[in-house]
């Protein structure tokens, strides 16, 4: 028998499987093209391995604190880890150590750190460009004259990848012209790099959107696991 919490997870699993489903019919795509992030910031462990058990497999987080002891207390899940927050160089061989995929690539500081730590503990990370897509401050992202440049760092770094692009929609704008825009930098990065296709791109609020322009992981954590909370417990 589910736990009330199982059964509230489960449901919104189907509401948001839903909602990707129908935005993927809608623009003549295939719903199996899109890969469905949980993110799950500020919520405990439990809720990790209650998704997992829903069939969840990819998993995301923020901060490299929470994330680090989130990742190693569910080791034994078979779980993608995604970090999509802002990171600094300094954190760079923690978050090594357990992400699979880095979303917030937006430096080539951040290339160096990355591959240096992911060299020196022999894994492969595959590292997303962060696109700025408006000026605003403190969001991260290199403005799309720049992600070549940054694309070529990070295809040539030794133990990283290449994956694609990631982005947030602007506050207050039109995430469909935001990501359209995200669709033309995937486009010409792709044309130089093949094998750079993911899209990351959409949340909660704009998944729909997002999926028309392309998106081929969207980040969801408000509409899968409720509000946020102020402590993980």
């Amino acid at each position: 028998m589910m736990t009330d919490r199982e059964e509230h997870l489960a449901a919104n699993l189907a509401a948001v499987r839903e909602r990707v489903a129908k935005a993927c019919a809608a623009v003549g795509r295939s719903a199996a093209e899109v890969t469905l992030i949980a993110v799950t910031k500020t919520f405990p462990a439990s809720d990790v391995r209650l998704l997992a058990g829903l069939g969840v497999t990819d998993v995301a987080e923020n901060r490299d604190q929470e994330a680090s002891a989130k990742a190693a207390e569910c080791r034994d899940l078979p779980l993608t880890w995604h970090f999509v927050g802002q990171l600094q160089t300094n954190k760079a061989r923690s978050v090594a150590s357990y992400s699979d995929v880095v979303h917030s690539v937006d430096r080539e500081r951040l290339v160096t750190a990355l591959s240096r730590a992911a060299t020196g503990t022999n894994r492969s990370l595959r590292c997303l460009v962060q696109v700025a897509l408006d000026d605003a401050e403190g969001r991260g992202g290199v403005r799309p004259g720049g992600v070549p440049a940054l694309a070529d760092a990070i295809a040539s770094a030794p133990g990283l990848t290449l994956g694609g692009v990631m982005a947030v929609a602007p506050l207050g704008g039109d995430p469909a012209a935001a990501f359209g825009r995200l669709a033309e930098v995937a486009a010409a990065l792709r044309a130089v790099h093949p094998g750079a296709s993911m899209i990351s791109a959409g949340m909660s609020g704009d998944l729909e959107e997002a999926i028309a322009c392309g998106a081929t992981h969207v980040r969801v954590g408000t509409a899968l696991l409720g509000g946020r909370r102020a402590i993980v417990r």
